[in-house]
């Protein structure tokens, strides 16, 4: 389980993230979504430490995850950040081991080469596995750092906006594959996400930040209502039912 208690984050005098206070439940996808400035990033780099909070903190099985060891905490959460750059030229399957490393510390076991392959298979990469990532589309780019997560094998998966730059097959790819990991593996992952039909379609929760501050969180079913979103996004979307989903017709509203 991770607690996040108040947590409050300054950018100069001004807070990004003013507060917040949530429990993510194992075993779940939750969504981050809200418009552009809400936080949503900067609250995801400070439960995954790459941010000091200013108050508050975030406990991992109610430990504060300033106090665990790297190495550790490194194999219970994994982390992809919006951007990621890459000063040294890789392969694809070298860049996917790179998520072995809290374990092999860069001398893979045969045991880590099947959580390579298995990461590589996921993605469908197998094709392009050899190639060098500057060779590579930004989707294609994209699938590889998702496969670097997978292989690092964490209890927690945390993806800020792993879709940007994917196209629709993809992205509904990658949601599927988080949806399947959870159901699965019993991973429990936190994604946010600008495309609230991603987030209703295969979100068990939803968590909306607006201004820096927590707005909604509940079961998506509660979140997905054209009150609740106005709420959120200050605009009246309506919402159609589609094979038992909720879907967000927000382009002519």
């Amino acid at each position: 389980m991770i607690e996040i208690k108040g947590l409050t984050k300054l950018f100069g005098k001004k807070p990004v993230v003013e507060d917040v206070s949530i429990t993510i439940e194992p075993g779940t996808i939750t969504s981050f979504i809200g418009p552009n400035g809400a936080g949503k990033s900067t609250l995801l780099s400070m439960v995954s430490r790459l941010l000091d909070a200013d108050t508050g903190e975030v406990l991992l099985d109610r430990n504060n995850v300033k106090k665990w060891n790297s190495s550790e905490f490194a194999k219970r959460v994994s982390i992809l950040k919006q951007a990621n750059h890459i000063n040294v030229r890789l392969t694809v399957r070298e860049l996917v081991a790179f998520g072995r490393y809290p374990y092999s510390k860069g001398r893979l076991t045969s045991a880590d080469e099947q959580f390579v392959d298995q990461a590589i298979a996921y993605m469908n990469l197998g094709e392009m596995q050899d190639k060098f990532l500057d060779e590579l589309s930004g989707g294609q780019k994209q699938r590889a750092f998702i496969a670097m997560v997978i292989a690092q094998d964490t209890e927690y998966i945390l993806l800020d906006e792993p879709l940007n730059n994917l196209d629709m097959k993809h992205s509904v790819q990658i949601m599927k594959i988080l949806r399947n990991l959870v159901d699965e593996l019993g991973k429990t992952v936190i994604i946010v996400l600008h495309d609230i039909n991603f987030a209703s379609v295969y979100s068990d929760r939803i968590v909306a930040l607006k201004n820096g501050r927590l707005v909604k969180d509940g079961p998506t079913h509660e979140i997905i209502k054209t009150d609740s979103l106005r709420d959120i996004f200050d605009m009246d979307i309506p919402i159609q039912d589609q094979n038992g989903c909720r879907i967000c017709v927000y382009f002519n509203s």
